[in-house]
């Protein structure tokens, strides 16, 4: 094979449609477009998605709202009268469970619930399980048994620790004798002098008329 020998595979390229070539063309006279319209103009700006006015498909499907756990555990669910179709003394489990076709595909495990009567003496080994289920299998002579439950943990046994002996009480110091304080030395205080009597200083009152008389004989 040469270079000028290679082409496409057969019907892997197709001409393209010429339009306005005519009527007998198949695509003349209005090219595909329609008579009038929006459509049918040189120059068409619609927005994309645009439906002719009604509401479009980007606005009719719902949306995802809320909050999505994504931690969240989906458990399959059977019911407890469901269960009397196994025999007494049977082990059921997801995998008897889902072979008798009680439960799809268990993502996160198996809950038993309490709907229904168990009559059969049975060995349910779920994920979970409610309280009323638990009971109800106990009561009919069986047991459930919880997969994936932390072990219970063991009472730890308290030895009686030997009680220590008290400590003796220390004696009491011998009180010493202190020697009694010599009085401390005080300085007497000053007396006050005695005032001067105002009586001294100050002449007498007949000394004054005497005085006054004789400047008057003067």
């Amino acid at each position: 094979m040469k270079l000028h020998e290679l082409k496409p595979a057969p019907n892997s390229r197709r001409a393209r449609t010429r339009v306005g070539r005519g009527i007998s063309a198949g695509q003349g006279k209005t090219s595909g477009r329609g008579q009038k319209g929006q459509g049918s103009r040189s120059s068409v700006s619609l927005p994309k998605g645009f439906e002719g006015g009604q509401m479009r498909l980007s606005q009719r499907l719902p949306k995802l709202r809320g909050f999505h756990n994504r931690w969240k555990k989906e458990y399959a669910v059977v019911n407890l009268g469901k269960l009397n179709r196994f025999e007494s003394g049977a082990v059921v489990d997801a995998e008897t469970l889902k072979a008798a076709g009680l439960i799809g595909p268990a993502r996160d495990g198996v809950k038993l619930l309490a709907a229904g009567t168990l009559s059969r003496k049975l060995t349910v080994r779920v994920t979970r399980a409610s309280a009323a289920a638990r009971a109800a299998v106990e009561a009919a002579g069986g047991t459930l048994e919880l997969l994936g439950a932390p072990a219970p943990e063991a009472e730890a046994v308290v030895v009686d620790a030997p009680v220590p002996e008290a400590a003796p009480e220390p004696e009491p110091e011998p009180e010493v004798a202190r020697a009694p304080r010599a009085p401390r030395s005080r300085k007497p205080k000053p007396e006050p002098e005695p005032e001067a009597e105002v009586a001294d200083a100050l002449p007498s009152a007949e000394a004054a008329d005497d005085a006054d008389a004789e400047n008057d004989e003067e």
